[in-house]
C-alpha cells in the first residue's frame, strides 16, 4: 500500500503550510518569545520572558539540524547531553540520538537515522545527510516566537532526494513550554520518487535525561535496522523514575510499538516533577502513530513504520511522487508538575483545534 486512504499522503507543493501554521495554544499566561538568528555560530537561540528554553543548532559535527538543549520553565534540562555536553552518570549509546529532531530511517534504501561521527568512515559514506540551507524567517513576538527553515535531505551521492521546510512556533508560561514542528517534505520536481520503506527507526525523536529513563537492572542490546548492535549498559537507577503513559491508557514498557494520539513521559528530574507530552494530529500520515519509545531514553512518534510495530500485519509503504509533499505536524509540551491525563487530552484536543480538517 503507498498511500493512506484516510489521510491522503501528498500535496502540491504550493500553498501546502497555508493556514493555521503559526497558532500555538499556551497552558498558562503567554510570557515574551525571543528567537535570534546566529548564522555565524550554526544556530538560532530561543529564550522566553529572557530565559533560555532551547536551540536550532547545526554543528558541522552534526549530520541533521536539532534543537537542544531543551528546558523545562524552571531551567531543568530534560535532554540528554551526550555527545554534545556529555554529563556525569549519562548513557553514552546511540550518539546519533541529540535533542529533538526529525529524520529517517530507510529513504529510497539509504539510512537518514544513524548516521553520526561516530561511524567509520566506510559506513557514513552509505549514510543520508540533512543539512541546514537557511534560515527563511526568525520573529520574536510578545506571546510566541516562529522560525522558518529550509533544509535538504542528501542521497550518498549527493543528489537531494527530499527538500524540508519547517516552521517552529515557540510559546511557554510560568509552569510550560511548548515546541510546534510543522515540517513539509517535498520530493524535487524533476527527482526521483521518494520511498519511505517500513522501518522502525523513525520520524520525530527526542532523546531524554537519564532522570527520565525508565529504570533496568540489566544490560541490552539493540541493533538497527542494518543489522548494527548497540550496547546499551545497566546503570546506577538513583533518581531514575521515568515513566510514559499512552492516550490509550498504556504504561511503562506497554507502550513500545503501539498506536496512542498522545503519549506523555513524566517523572521528577532533581526537584522538580516534568513532564514531556508529545501530540500527533489526524492530518498526519499513519495517523494515529505508533511510538517507538524505550525505556532507555529514546522517545519518538514514528507513524512510517507500520509493517514493524505491526509485526507485518499492516504495511504503509509511504511515498512522495516527484512534486508532491506531504506535512507532519507534532506538538511536544514541557510542563512542570504531577502528570494528568486530563490535562493531556485537553492539550491534544487544542492542538488539533489549531490546525483544522
Amino acid at each position: 500500500m503507498t498511500n493512506s486512504a484516510r489521510f491522503p499522503r501528498a500535496r502540491r507543493l504550493s500553498g501546502a503550510l497555508a493556514g493555521g501554521l503559526l497558532m500555538v495554544a499556551a497552558t498558562t499566561v503567554a510570557e515574551h518569545v525571543e528567537v535570534t538568528a546566529q548564522p555565524d555560530q550554526r544556530r538560532v537561540e530561543i529564550r522566553i520572558d529572557g530565559q533560555p528554553f532551547t536551540a536550532y543548532i547545526w554543528p558541522e559535527r552534526l549530520d541533521k539540524p536539532v534543537l537542544f538543549p531543551i528546558r523545562t520553565a524552571r531551567g531543568t534540562l530534560v535532554t540528554r547531553g551526550f555527545p554534545l555536553d556529555p554529563r556525569a552518570g549519562e548513557r553514552v549509546d546511540h550518539p546519533h540520538h541529540v535533542g529533538l529532531w526529525l529524520n529517517y530511517g530507510d529513504v529510497n534504501g539509504v539510512d537518514f537515522w544513524n548516521n553520526s561521527e561516530a561511524l567509520s568512515a566506510e559506513d557514513a559514506a552509505k549514510m543520508g545527510t540533512i543539512h541546514h540551507r537557511a534560515i527563511r524567517r526568525a520573529h520574536s513576538g510578545a506571546s510566541r516566537g516562529t522560525l522558518e527553515v529550509a533544509c535538504d535531505w542528501v542521497m550518498p551521492d549527493g543528489s537531494t532526494v527530499i527538500e524540508e521546510a519547517t516552521t517552529f512556533a515557540f510559546a511557554g508560561g510560568a509552569d510550560s513550554r511548548s515546541i510546534d514542528r510543522i515540517t513539509m517534505l517535498a520530493a524535487p520536481s524533476g527527482g526521483a520518487r521518494a520511498l519511505f520503506a517500513d522501518n522502525k527507526e523513525g520520524v520525530l525523536g527526542l532523546r531524554v535525561t537519564r532522570a527520565l529513563e525508565a529504570p533496568s537492572d540489566k544490560p541490552e542490546v539493540f541493533t538497527d535496522a542494518s543489522g548494527r548492535p548497540t550496547a546499551v549498559a545497566a546503570l546506577n537507577n538513583e533518581g531514575v523514575n521515568g515513566v510514559y503513559r499512552s492516550s490509550e491508557g498504556l504504561e511503562g514498557g506497554a507502550v513500545w510499538g503501539t498506536r496512542a494520539r498522545w503519549v506523555a513521559l513524566s517523572g521528577r528530574v532533581g526537584e522538580e516533577d516534568v513532564v514531556l507530552l508529545i501530540l500527533d494530529h489526524p492530518r498526519n500520515p499513519g495517523y494515529p502513530t505508533y511510538w517507538h519509545a524505550r525505556g532507555y531514553g529514546l522517545f519518538a512518534a514514528n507513524p512510517l513504520g507500520q509493517k514493524v510495530f505491526s509485526e507485518g500485519r499492516e504495511e504503509l509503504g509511504f511515498a512522495l511522487d516527484p512534486g508532491e509533499s506531504a506535512v507532519f505536524r507534532h506538538r511536544l509540551l514541557v510542563l512542570s508538575g504531577p502528570f494528568s491525563t486530563e490535562r493531556a487530552e485537553a492539550a491534544w484536543k487544542a492542538f488539533v483545534a489549531e490546525y483544522p480538517e
